[in-house]
């Protein structure tokens, strides 16, 4: 029996725009009701890499005795005992020494430990004292531990900063004087870009708020305002992590600005550095005497229906407006509650505002995601296999990967999955790669292909990830593809191009699913197309499955890197080959269908 079958109908799935509200840890995968994985899929091929059994095999360690392709072998043998480990390139039969890491399993069991020991460490720290018993108590345990990262939203007098500092960033040329190969002292030029910005600010200050401009002034030096600089652009970044589709041409700027404001011979010319924390929720409530009584009110349950977030997805409108007036009430008692002679009632609403926008931002990006599984199950039906298959070939249509249809399906479903708990972790990976920035260690300008980019490590995100998919593989029999997460080469240069890439799920996913949602609803008003829906794919019910097919079998084929090496399995080829789709959509027989419903492109803006 099919697992559609034993839950939903194909109809319900396709149509359905109501999906579970459940979390990632809690959740079972969606494989754990199935059959075992087929034995042929559990196969290794022996024409294909060991570690991946995805690439060609073309390199062979002497002293593992195992083939691999490229990629996993330059990941597996750069460091530990398997860097003197000689090999075999298979083209030229040209023996080498290689490094390499730890094994995978070892490497993961050692991360998973400092995280536990870590959460412990920071329990036994915590102030406030939050019970471990009962489904209200776990979720207010873990939206204490979420307030820690969650940005406070910005206030009046912070948001007209902010467009102080748009302003004064759209009229830089920061990177283009300072990211180039020149003679002059690189040092040199920094100091006067950010002297520059600087005294931009200033200007524009003076222009908008003559009161506050004059006080400025009459400091005569930047390191005078140096904190009042260091709160703009906290500001900026503070904005930019709950509104990602913003400031997409000036964040760039703003990074790399602090970024050598903490470099030590421009810190010392500058006397201050540009940089400070991101203010969370945790740091507001934080910072004073009293901040236990305003801590204590993540032990009350009415947090959990203040911060809500409603989704009017099968419900009425007296349904939607009852839970609103709710949302109110409790938000009003909390205010009234444990507002004190240091937290306003202003400042109790501003924090639980905070962590509704948290809760929307996270909803409204995983949503889609996991209506995308939930239709992805449909694709186990036999019938349906045998009508849609997923499978892909290398060098058809674009693939640089061979899977046959339950190891595509395997793949597709553990990539959904993956971005699923990365969208539910973004805005702690913001935080995470905000100290991975701006640290003050040194980075290194190199050409990766795209132009010169700042190549920096990511200590922090790196350990990061692997916790994320550490979760992700332990939900799953076996690993389809490579485990390689790229952060700090020529793939992924730093933090900034990380956020950068996985930000832009949502908007790859959302367009997909917001067309199959409205579908339904363009047949209904206009029997013309139906008829021609009908002729052209057989039924509404095709049509969709058409669509899920091709997303299904080509946002995974491993495609769309600039070159061999770059493409693949690996955690980020996922991401390049959905790209890659998208830049492919204009020329699919079912891209009339995506016009009809107001799809106007994957990035917001008309066109691709």
């Amino acid at each position: 029996m099919s697992l559609m079958s034993s839950k939903r109908t194909l109809k319900e799935i396709l149509d359905s725009e109501y999906v579970e509200d459940s979390d990632d840890e809690n959740s079972k995968s969606s494989g754990e009701e199935d059959e075992a994985v087929e034995p042929a899929q559990q196969q290794i091929n022996p024409d294909y890499c060991n570690e991946c059994q995805d690439m060609k095999i073309e390199m062979k360690c002497n002293d593992c005795e195992e083939q691999f392709c490229v990629t996993c072998f330059d990941m597996l043998h750069r460091g530990g005992k398997r860097k003197s480990h000689g090999f075999v390139k298979l083209n030229d039969e040209e023996d080498h020494g290689k490094n390499d890491t730890p094994t995978e399993e070892a490497e993961q069991k050692k991360l998973q430990d400092m995280n536990n020991a870590s959460d412990e460490k920071e329990a036994e720290s915590s102030n406030v004292h939050i019970p471990n018993t009962g489904i209200d108590d776990k979720l207010l345990a873990q939206l204490y531990k979420h307030s820690q990262y969650i940005p406070l939203r910005l206030t009046h007098e912070e948001r007209h900063l902010l467009r102080l500092l748009e302003a004064a960033l759209e009229v830089s040329e920061y990177t283009d004087r300072v990211d180039i190969l020149s003679y002059q002292s690189k040092s040199k030029r920094i100091l006067e870009q950010l002297r520059e910005m600087c005294s931009v600010l200033c200007g524009l200050v003076i222009a908008s708020n003559l009161k506050i401009g004059k006080r400025l002034l009459e400091l005569k030096n930047f390191s005078d305002n140096a904190e009042w600089f260091k709160d703009i652009f906290e500001i900026g970044r503070r904005y930019k992590i709950m509104n990602p589709d913003r400031m997409r041409t000036t964040f760039g700027k703003l990074c790399y600005m602090v970024m050598d404001s903490r470099l030590p011979d421009i810190e010392d010319h500058m006397e201050f550095h540009l940089f400070k924390p991101i203010k969370t929720v945790h740091t507001f409530l934080g910072k004073s005497e009293d901040h236990g009584r305003a801590l204590a009110v993540f032990q009350d349950k009415l947090i959990l229906y203040a911060t809500a977030d409603i989704s009017p997805t099968g419900k009425t409108r007296a349904e939607i407006q009852r839970m609103i007036k709710q949302k109110e009430a409790a938000t009003e008692k909390l205010a009234s509650k444990y507002s004190t002679s240091v937290y306003s009632k202003e400042d109790i609403r501003q924090v639980l505002y905070s962590i509704s926008d948290y809760n929307a931002y996270v909803n409204s990006n995983r949503r889609p995601i996991m209506r995308l599984l939930e239709r992805l199950e449909v694709f186990r039906d036999p019938a349906i296999k045998q009508r849609y298959s997923l499978g892909i070939q290398y060098g058809r249509n674009g693939a640089r990967l061979t899977h046959d249809h339950e190891r595509q399906w395997h793949y597709a479903q553990q990539s959904l999955m993956l971005w699923s708990v990365i969208q539910r972790e973004m805005v702690h990976l913001w935080y995470i790669a905000d100290q991975d920035l701006f640290n003050g260690s040194s980075y290194r300008l190199t050409s990766t292909g795209q132009g010169l980019n700042r190549i920096k490590s990511c200590p922090a995100l790196y350990k990061e990830m692997h916790n994320i998919l550490n979760e992700c593989r332990l939900k799953c029999e076996s690993w389809v593809g490579s485990s390689v997460v790229h952060l700090g080469d020529d793939a992924v240069p730093n933090a900034l191009f990380f956020l950068d890439k996985y930000t832009q799920i949502p908007n790859i996913l959302i367009p997909f699913d917001q067309t199959l949602l409205q579908i339904n609803d363009l047949v209904k008003n206009d029997a013309n197309l139906e008829d021609y829906i009908v002729k052209e794919y057989g039924s509404v019910n095709d049509l969709k499955l058409t669509i899920l097919q091709d997303a299904f079998a080509h946002m995974f084929d491993g495609s769309g890197a600039d070159n061999f090496y770059m493409s693949g399995s690996c955690i980020d080829g996922r991401l390049t080959s959905a790209w890659n789709h998208t830049n492919q959509i204009s020329k699919k027989k079912y891209y009339n269908i995506f016009l009809m419903t107001r799809f106007i492109g994957f990035n917001g803006n008309q066109g691709f």
